[in-house]
């Protein structure tokens, strides 16, 4: 996941859409249908798998030229993230479909991302941006995105089982707890958040009941 975050695009000014780092996140953000289709309908392993090894490999470098080019964007800000949540999503789904993944594990990590999404409502009504990236939950996106794919090179290539699949298990459950842990760090900060800083007046939805 590129660091680039919202704040960072903010204060270059950054309105460009056209750069190579958001070229790259539209890329990999067709690469998820492709990759979907390949692993669920042909059963084209070996293919499935190189498209998701282009997509982490992208995903890398959007975030470095990004600055090496000095095209940090509001888009990209927001797209990048989004990319990034959706391919994991796709692939824990696709997974789960061929039996390489139970499908709790895929409940759990979603189930993060839909219990995370409302948090965003209690900083955009505080006139506030989404909070910074936690390096934690970068390295638990990281061991996620190394765990997916060697999982997936267990069954793409039975020869390399004998290291891909005690390797991809270690990195999905040790990215699964950092994943959860983050997102008690990230609700805890939102608590502490909605307690100390009032609702601004001209926010959306102020004033309104919540039910």
């Amino acid at each position: 996941m590129t660091d680039v975050t919202d704040q960072d695009a903010t204060d270059t000014g950054a309105d460009r859409i056209v750069t190579v780092p958001n070229a790259l996140s539209i890329l990999r953000l067709l690469g998820v249908p492709l990759f979907l289709y390949l692993l669920l309908g042909p059963h084209a392993d070996v293919w499935a798998l190189l498209v998701l090894v282009a997509s982490g490999v992208t995903d890398w470098a959007d975030g470095k030229l990004a600055r090496l080019l000095d095209q940090s964007s509001r888009l990209g800000a927001l797209l990048d993230p989004f990319v990034d949540r959706l391919s994991i999503v796709a692939t824990l789904i696709g997974l789960v479909a061929r039996g390489i993944l139970p499908w709790w594990i895929a409940a759990v990590l979603i189930g993060r991302e839909l219990v995370l999404a409302p948090t965003l409502v209690v900083y955009r009504r505080r006139g506030l941006p989404p909070p910074q990236v936690l390096y934690l939950g970068k390295g638990a996106t990281f061991l996620l995105m190394c765990a997916l794919p060697l999982l997936l090179l267990d069954l793409a290539v039975p020869a390399t089982s004998v290291v891909a699949h005690p390797l991809g298990w270690a990195a999905l459950i040790w990215g699964t707890t950092l994943y959860v842990w983050t997102a008690l760090l990230y609700l805890l900060q939102c608590y502490r958040t909605a307690r100390a800083v009032p609702p601004h007046p001209s926010a959306p939805g102020h004033g309104r009941a919540t039910g």
